[in-house]
């Protein structure tokens, strides 16, 4: 009778998507499967109140603010009021858009800002407390979304989320772990009576009531009440008592941007993706066109030849990436031709299969850009059709570990995404041109690559995931996983991935995801593969249309991730 009882517990664990990544997951695995509409994000709590909204009548851009706000509440490691992020929608008539509310440099911020006297630059300035904040754009994204085509008053939205700031969320052992990892980072910025400097411990419980007051304001002033009220005041109050430069002309001076999402064909697909200062869209777009005519489905999944195609294209990606973009407000960016067949065609004509392309060969010259591993998305189809596809970050785990007790809340540490100093890697190993270079209220280049995909011309898949510079090669594969090789939403995100991004030239895979094989024949072909043992690649949330209407919600086991739907 145990036997079968621990066999029953094996095939539920299977079914609900929540076992271990191995070498070879488990074929036909299915997510959460609903009727009506779907929510999949970091945590379950989050989804949970997302869900409640649409099932109360609300529309996918009111269960948007609930939920980036929730992530706040229940995700600080990447969800926060101080952070920012791009949401790509597309309504049930097939309209489609972007919104940019990525954080901006502050007024005072200047090119050498980070660097010393021998144009250096200096370790810590741009990632650790109040000089690497960026001025935050949450706040103004869920409400220039919800003013636009939200339907239930923003009081009933925010409700539910101030309720579970009060109660408070539980935390789960990755979550302990996470803490602990960062703990001696806050206690540095913050001092030893941080609220998150104790060593909370799985299970216990994390009640945030200096953030549920804040809320509370937002919810009875609207978004003014971060930009131009109380809460405004407090915080550039906290931040120059903290070193910083943000100023009250900083919060009032910030806007939103609707932008025109990039789009392109992939066989019978239309990928919609984000535009700059996403380069999400604009890499996933070069990357697809480069394989399609190689025919993955031949090749197939995850083999040496598959592989080398897919790496050479994100090789030639993130060379261009690097060099030419930047916030299109500041910088002329060459985007017809760099997304022209002809020129992606030329990139590839150096590529074969007889060994690898060194990334010097394809480079426009010495200059690197790094990224955050630790954003966060969600993403949502409601009852009438929409699809909403956001990815939303304040940079760093916790940001820039700068906590203001008073408000409740992490602000981001998003300055290290510009280039500090053009040709030097930031936090993450990613190297940046004069594209990027800071001045005062640009946008920083971004790697997060939200995305809505057709076929045929009915809505198809949400995707999206956190993961830095591995985002695109993230969503990318998920989107493969499907297309090319039949596979579901949660079969799709539990594939092992791998990832390259130019420089450092070597080709990211996770543990125990690929066979010694495999990698050894990568090698011989000239190949340098990296298999850390702390290597994740991404963490993808996504949602599968399936033939008969219904909804696949998938939610990556890599983290603590959960699809909910009704």
């Amino acid at each position: 009778m145990k036997k079968l009882l621990l066999i029953s517990s094996f095939l539920l664990l299977c079914i609900s998507c929540k076992k271990e990544q191995t070498q070879q997951p488990e074929a036909n695995v299915i997510g959460v499967v609903s009727e009506n509409a779907m929510v999949v994000s970091a945590r379950e709590e989050v989804s949970e109140i997302g869900n409640l909204i649409l099932q109360k009548g609300g529309n996918a851009f009111d269960a948007m603010a609930g939920i980036e706000m929730a992530l706040a509440v229940a995700y600080p490691y990447a969800g926060s009021l101080g952070g920012g992020g791009f949401m790509v929608y597309r309504l049930d008539n097939g309209e489609i858009g972007t919104l940019d509310f990525r954080e901006k440099a502050p007024l005072l911020a200047t090119e050498k800002m980070y660097l010393d006297e021998n144009d250096e630059v200096i370790k810590g300035k741009s990632t650790l407390g109040a000089m690497a904040v960026g001025i935050p754009g949450n706040i103004a994204g869920i409400y220039a979304s919800h003013e636009k085509y939200g339907k239930l008053p923003m009081k009933d939205i925010l409700a539910p989320v101030i309720a579970l700031a009060k109660k408070g969320v539980i935390v789960t052992e990755k979550q302990e772990l996470r803490l602990k990892k960062y703990r001696d980072f806050i206690i540095e910025v913050n001092g030893d009576s941080s609220l998150f400097a104790k060593e909370w411990k799985a299970n216990d419980t994390i009640k945030r009531l200096q953030l549920a007051k804040t809320l509370e304001r937002i919810q009875k002033n609207g978004r003014d009440e971060f930009y131009d009220g109380e809460t405004g005041y407090k915080l550039v109050e906290f931040m120059q008592k903290s070193g910083g430069i943000m100023t009250k002309k900083d919060l009032k001076n910030y806007q939103v941007r609707w932008r025109k999402p990039i789009t392109f064909s992939y066989d019978d697909l239309r990928v919609i993706s984000m535009a700059p200062p996403s380069s999400g869209g604009f890499c996933l777009q070069q990357i697809m066109k480069a394989i399609e005519p190689f025919h993955l489905d031949s090749l197939g999944h995850n083999t040496v030849q598959s592989i080398q195609v897919i790496t050479e294209a994100e090789r030639r990606a993130y060379a261009d990436r690097n060099y030419f973009l930047g916030d299109p407000d500041f910088v002329s960016i060459p985007t017809e031709t760099l997304l022209s067949e002809t020129y992606i065609n030329e990139r590839m004509s150096t590529f074969s299969f007889k060994k690898a392309t060194p990334s010097s060969d394809v480079s426009h010259g010495v200059i690197a850009f790094t990224e955050s591993d630790e954003t966060t998305h969600y993403s949502i189809v409601d009852p009438f059709g929409n699809a909403v596809s956001v990815t939303t970050t304040i940079n760093g785990a916790y940001g820039s570990k700068l906590y203001c007790e008073e408000l409740g809340f992490f602000l981001n540490n998003e300055m290290d995404d510009f280039s500090s100093k053009p040709g030097e890697p930031n936090m993450f190993g990613l190297i940046g041109a004069e594209a990027n270079k800071i001045e005062p209220q640009k946008r920083m280049l971004s790697s997060m690559t939200p995305t809505i995909v057709e076929k045929n011309g009915k809505l198809f898949m949400v995707v999206g995931t956190p993961g830095g510079s591995t985002i695109i090669t993230s969503v990318l594969q998920t989107i493969l996983n499907v297309h090319e090789y039949d596979m579901g939403m949660q079969e799709a995100i539990n594939q092992p991935r791998f990832h390259h991004q130019w420089l450092p030239d070597t080709v990211k895979m996770e543990p125990d995801g690929f066979s010694e094989t495999i990698r050894n024949e990568l090698t011989q072909l000239g190949y340098f593969i990296d298999v850390s043992e702390s290597i994740v690649i991404g963490k993808v949330e996504g949602i599968l249309v399936l033939p008969d209407g219904k909804l696949e919600g998938g939610a990556d086991p890599r983290g603590d991730d959960k699809a909910v739907g009704f």
